[in-house]
């Protein structure tokens, strides 16, 4: 089999696509859920809005659509996907850490310390589903 035709082996349809992206979205919000309701046990304020259902939620499915499209687009235009994501990812989550720093003082340690581990647990599951409907190669 020629390169072409190994790229084109592991295309997945539009609704394959979708699927593993709305799946991503499932779990890494049953992620943070489970990780918001630790942070409240743990002594987040009850009123720190950024550990509310509503809030992350929306916030896990707009990163992981995000994502899906710079995903897409790496694949597309990179001669070697595989190597950007293996820095490009990292990178992103550590930069999308920012915002959360500057909730420090209505959150506390606890509160802003669940949001980080929030964005591990989304890029975590949004890469895994990625790899398996966008594949790199």
């Amino acid at each position: 089999m020629s390169v072409a035709s190994d790229a084109v082996a592991v295309r997945r349809g539009p609704l394959a696509v979708a699927g593993g992206v709305l799946a991503a979205i499932v779990v890494a919000s049953a992620a943070d859920a489970v990780l918001a309701l630790l942070a409240r046990a743990a002594g987040a304020p009850d009123d720190f809005q950024p550990l509310n259902a509503s809030s992350y939620i929306f916030l896990t499915a707009v990163g992981v659509i995000a994502g899906a499209v710079g995903w897409a687009i790496m694949r597309r235009v990179s001669k070697d996907p595989a190597a950007l994501v293996r820095w490009l990812v990292p990178t992103v989550v550590v930069v999308s850490f920012v915002p959360d720093f500057l909730l420090y003082g209505d959150g506390g340690a606890t509160g802003v310390g669940a949001l980080l581990l929030m964005h591990v647990a989304v890029a975590t599951a949004a890469v895994f589903a990625y790899r398996k409907v966008m594949p790199l190669s």
